[in-house]
Formats: structure tokens, sequence, C-alpha cells
């Protein structure tokens, strides 16, 4: 880092040309990027339902409809009225949109499943051709000719149910921007007291979310990448790289108030907080990396959207941020309402947080106790959380398409497509009529079961269709699912499709890779930890910290999402987490805890390498971060915060999930709680094999720390 500071002060223009024009040139591959990711890729593609599914597809042709539209027959006609008006819409598509001809109550030969008990209600069921991106981008398409004027229509279907979501993902991204931009420049003008220096981080964050789509878009050239990416990107590209630059405009500033000279300074900030960025970052993409464990392609591709925002924010922050600061100089206090605003809310803030570690210091082990106590209530509803994934209840009650799903599950429940069952023989082989009929009756027996019939024979195996009483993917399907999974027959094997059933192996593949998430995760950051810090212990009680934070967010997050408390009040559908969202959360929450323990450990480092003993390192460290963490942790709130807007439920469970984790992260944990381990762990702190703790007190005051002697300790 050292050298590279020289390479920043001597040629800044070349600096930061170079930065901006790598990131503008990653953002070319950022055309076009709506149409290139994908609203698929939520299901295990060596799940038992992919194989069962696919068994199906290549032998009976695809069961499962795309789009089923619910005719309503206008007051004084009858379905037959309106029968002509509909056939002909329907022969309007485009047969090449189709895999087979459009089926409708007027041209099908089982009109006893496609209308309803009044006689008020018919349907039409479209198969659309393609994979599961081809069946979704021509949902639009076939949605025009499928709506006739002066009949209501209703759509629903796996492709519109994705569309939709998709399409509200979309304009949550503008919204959330459109919201979280202005308000975070408000916030770091208020922080810096000044418009320049509020600026530069804005900059870089905006550059590093173009660069960062750019690097998606590259990469959805070669696999799939969910269209969820996007607002991954947009969250961390614009948050870090904001938080980055607070980091390193606040060292620099610093430096400049002790009079050192603007290269002095931009070098010192570089040494410090920009090594601190870096190893930051690293702790990030590690945390990130642990989602490539998941078979899900939805999972995958959010950890590369996360890696890529990651990488442009650090970069940018220690390239072009640090060269505009060597430019700008003592011009960095510009537009400022005063000339010492920003030095005099810093040692306001130093007076507050002094007297806020000094009562921490007096009595370390009572206000660990009582920090942790409150975490560990906080994470108790954890123990009963239920894990689901997305369904219709995502979107908001009174959505049209969520109306339309709820009103086909009540009034054509064999039009869901439900359970498909394929039956075998132990030896492989076809199962007798015999046997098919008596899993037909204990199928009929199961909870959640309305109807169970048999499609037929097909080489080895026997098809059974399982009409259920819920909506697919709802909690309640799922459970029929298990228990239909949990029959045991003698000498049969049963195996269980169709859209409930991918979503619980969807969660169960989840589950299983989660050990291995997290191993990747605390491996990686233990390593880096350790070779930053030389200490056994810190990286250790890092990672604690980390997973207690977790735990309390999660279980504030099971209590409102899961368990409903709140929910009328914040207007969402209580029922499982989304297991999906809960791994970005995992990563996120993970990284950014050991990011701001990275910070604060840092500055008591800088202190303790520099003479100073336990107690003034911690209120060193604590006093000097505590209001830029403060801050940072204000700006990601702010802009995480803005997706709680969302009318989509996974978008506010992710939103609150971040807010609640920063909340609790920024203030309960690093501001109390670490410094009162790192206070009772004494000299403890600092061990590593083979080195011995110091004999002699150390000094109870920390002097001026040398960057560039010191550079090689810091991170």
């Amino acid at each position: 880092m050292t050298a590279w500071a020289r390479v920043v002060v001597a040629r800044p223009r070349l600096v930061l040309a170079a930065a901006v024009l790598f990131a503008l040139l990653c953002g070319v591959f950022a055309t076009g990027l709506a149409d290139k990711v994908s609203a698929a890729g939520f299901t295990d593609p060596g799940g038992e339902s992919t194989a069962v599914d696919r068994w199906v597809k290549d032998t009976l042709g695809p069961q499962n409809p795309d789009i089923i539209a619910i005719y309503t027959v206008p007051e004084g006609q009858t379905l037959a009225d309106i029968g002509p008006r509909i056939q002909e819409a329907v022969g309007r598509i485009d047969p090449a949109l189709l895999d087979r001809p459009v089926e409708t109550y007027w041209n099908s030969a089982r009109q006893q499943y496609l209308h309803s008990a009044d006689g008020r209600q018919a349907l039409a069921v479209v198969f659309a051709a393609g994979d599961d991106n081809r069946r979704i981008a021509v949902f639009p398409e076939i949605a025009a000719e499928l709506k006739v004027s002066g009949i209501s229509t209703q759509l629903t279907g796996y492709s519109a149910l994705a569309d939709e979501i998709s399409n509200q993902s979309r304009r949550d991204l503008i919204v959330a921007e459109a919201i979280s931009i202005p308000l975070t420049a408000i916030v770091l003008v208020l922080v810096f007291g000044g418009i320049v220096a509020a600026l530069l981080p804005v900059a870089v964050g905006s550059l590093a979310v173009i660069g960062a789509l750019g690097a998606v878009g590259l990469i959805a050239q070669f696999t799939e990448v969910s269209v969820f990416a996007m607002n991954v990107v947009s969250l961390l590209g614009l948050g870090l790289a904001i938080d980055y630059g607070l980091f390193v405009v606040g060292r620099f500033r610093e430096e400049l108030t002790q009079g050192r000279s603007v290269d002095e300074a931009v070098t010192r900030a570089l040494l410090t907080a920009g090594r601190t960025v870096t190893c930051s970052a690293l702790l990030l993409m590690c945390a990130f990396a642990g989602t490539f464990v998941f078979p899900q392609a939805v999972l995958r591709s959010l950890g590369f959207g996360a890696i890529a925002a990651v990488a442009l924010a650090a970069l940018l922050s220690i390239t072009a941020l640090p060269a505009a600061l060597t430019l700008l100089g003592p011009r960095i206090r510009k537009w400022s309402w005063r000339a010492d605003a920003y030095e005099r809310a810093e040692v306001r803030a130093q007076r507050f947080w002094g007297r806020v570690v000094t009562a921490v210091m007096r009595r370390p082990g009572t206000v660990a106790l009582a920090v942790g106590a409150l975490l560990l209530v906080l994470a108790a509803p954890l123990t009963g959380v239920r894990l689901g994934d997305v369904d219709h209840t995502a979107l908001p009650a009174g959505n049209e398409t969520r109306v339309a799903v709820e009103e086909l599950s009540a009034g054509f429940p064999a039009a869901n497509s439900g359970a498909t069952i394929l039956l075998r023989e132990t030896d492989g082989t076809a199962p007798a009529p015999a046997t098919v009929a008596a899993v037909l009756r204990e199928l009929g027996a199961v909870p959640g079961v309305r109807q169970a019939l048999n499609i037929g024979t097909r080489d080895e195996a026997a098809v059974i269709h399982t009409a259920l009483a819920a909506p697919d993917r709802s909690p309640a399907a799922q459970e029929t699912v298990k228990h239909i999974r949990d029959l045991r027959i003698d000498g049969v094997d049963l195996t269980v499709g169709g859209e409930s059933a991918a979503t619980v192996d969807s969660v169960t593949a989840v589950l299983d890779a989660m050990p291995l998430m997290i191993l990747v995760m605390v491996a990686a950051t233990l390593l880096v930890l350790v070779l930053t810090f030389r200490s056994i212990v810190l990286p250790i009680k890092a990672v604690l910290m980390a997973f207690l934070s977790l735990a309390a967010t999660f279980g504030v997050l099971t209590w409102i999402f899961d368990q409903g408390h709140l929910a009328d009040t914040l207007g969402i559908s209580p029922g499982p987490l989304s297991a999906g969202m809960m791994v970005l959360i995992i990563a996120v929450v993970f990284g950014l805890s050991t990011d701001y323990e990275v910070f604060l450990l840092s500055r008591m480092k800088e202190a303790h390498d520099a003479g100073a003993d336990t107690t003034e390192s911690v209120r060193t460290g604590t006093v000097q971060t505590a209001r830029v963490i403060t801050a940072a942790a204000t700006l990601l709130i702010l802009i995480t915060g803005a997706f709680t807007l969302s009318p989509l439920t996974p978008m506010r469970f992710l939103g609150l999930g971040m807010v609640i984790a920063l909340v609790i992260d920024a203030t309960l944990v690093r501001m109390l709680l670490v410094p009162a381990l790192v206070k009772l762990m004494g000299e403890a702190n600092w061990w590593m094999p083979g080195r011995k703790l110091p004999t002699e007190p150390r000094k109870t005051l920390a002097p001026t720390v040398d960057a560039e002697a010191n550079a090689s300790a810091l991170p």
C-alpha cells in the first residue's frame, strides 16, 4: 500500500482518469442487462422434484400450466355466451409461443375441471414453449391476447407470478435509488459539514454501481443471473462505496486537521483507512463466496453481484477517491456552512463517546452481561423459525395476480399444479394396477389432498396427479408434500414433483448447504483477520460477535415476518422466512459485522502498537471510530431501508433485516459489547502462538501513530 500511495500522490490525474474510465468501460456491459437477467433459478437442479418434472415433461409433455386465465361471466350472460369471444382471443396467440394449443373450458374434454361450481367462471390453460426464462419472457405477449374486453379476466400461473415479481423488483430498484441517494447526500453533508466532501463518496458510489452492473452483465453472458442481483448491486455498491468513502475522507480530513500536508494526509489515509477498506472488502467477498455452495442459480448469482459490487466499491475507494483528494487538497472544505464544521462535530462526538466508553470501562463485566443477555433475548424467537420460498404472498394483499392465485385455489383446486407422483416397483418396473389403487387410497387419506387421479402408466412408471387444498408453494401445500413423501408402501418407490415439491426441495437444499457456507465464511474470515491483526483471540471474538448479531437480527425478523407481530402495521403477510433472502442477509450481515469490527479494532491496534495499554487502546479506538461507524451505519440504513417501502415481502424482509442488523451491530455490539470484552480480556487480546505477552505495564496514553512506521502492522 505504501508504494501505491506514492503513485497516487505523484500522478493523481492519471490514477483518477484510469479508475473512472475502468468503471465506465465495465458499465458498457450493463447495456440491456434487464433483458439478460433471469426471473427463474429458484429450484434445486438436483432435487427429487426436478427429476420427476423432467421425466414427466419428456414422457407426457408439460403438466404444470404457465398461465391460467380466469374468465368471469358478465351479469345476464352465461359461459356459452362468452365462449366464441374467448376462443377467438386465444386463437390469436402466436403458435410459436406455445408448447401445445391453449386448452379452454369451451374446447376441452375435461370441462368438469375448468369451470366453477356456480357456473360463473371458466378457465383457459396455457403451456408456453421453451425453458423457464423463455416462458416468463413471453408472458406479456400471451397475456395481451388472453384479456378480452368486457369480460373480467384474471391471470395467474407460474409465469404470471414470476413476471409480476420481476417487474416490481425493477420498479423497487428505481424507487430505492431515487429516495436513498438524495437522503444519503444530505446526511453526508451533515457529517462532513460541507458539500464538496459529501459529494465525493456519492460519486464513487455511483461509479461503483455502474461498474458492478457491467460486471454482472458480463457474467450473465456465461451463466444464469437472477434479476435480484441488480438490487443487490445497487444496495451494496452504493452503500459500501459511501461507507468506504466516509472512512477514507474522514481519515484524510483528520490528518489535515493535525497540520500535515495534502500528500502526507493522502498517504496516511491510504496506509490506515485504505488498508482497512481492502481488508473489509476481502472479508465481504469471502462471506459472499459462501453463496457459491448452493445449487440454486438465484443464490449463486446474488453472490456474483455482491462480489462485483464490493470489489468495485473498494477498488474505487483506494484509487479514484484518494486521487481526487490529492487534487482537491484543502478545497475539500469548500461550500461548508463554517470552516470548522467537521472538526467541531468531531469534537462533540468524541466527547460523547468518550463518556460512553469511560462508563463501559468502569464496569465492563456488567456491560458485557447486560448486552449479551439482551441480544440472546432478541434471538429467542429464532428457535421456532420456519423457512419457505417466494410464493404469491410475496405480493401485497389486493394485488391482481395474488388475488387470482387465491381465487384459483378456492374455486378450481384441480387446476393448481398440485403434486405429480411417479410410482415404480422397487425393481424399477411399472407397478401393478392393484398397487396403484392402494397408493390412491393412501393418498386420499393424506391431510391436504383433495383428489388423487391416475393419469396412466408410461414406460416403467405410473403417474398420479394429486390436487392439493392449498395454493402452490404455500406453507400448507409444502406440509402436504412432506406428508406424501412420508408414505411408506411395501415394494413401491414414490417420488414427488410439482411446484410445491420444488419449494420443499429448494429449502432443503439451502439447509443442507448452509453449514458449508458458514464454514467457508468463517475459515476465510479467520484467515484474513489473523493475518491482519497478528492475533488469534481478536479474530475468534470477531466471528462470535458476528454470529451474535445475526442471531439477534433473525430473532427479530422471525418475530415479525414468521410469527406475525406488527404484520398489519407493516402491511405484510406472515409466513415462513424466505430461505434465499435469509442466505443473502447472513452473508451481508456477517460481512458488515466483521467489517465494522475491523475498523474499530484497527484503531485499537494502532494505539496498542504505539505503546498504549489495553484500556487506553480501547478508549482511543472506540472514540476515534464511533462517529464514523455510526455515520456509516446510518447511511447504509438509509440505502437499505428504502427497500422497506417495496410492496414485495421479500424486499421488505431484506430492507428491514438490514436496518435491524445495522442498528444492533453499530450500537449494542460495536460500541458497547466489543469494548467491554476487549477490556476484560486485557493483553490476551493480542496473543499469537509464539509471541510472549508483555510483562511490563504499558503506557496509559497513546502517542501519535506514525503511519509509515507501522504500516506493516495495519490492515
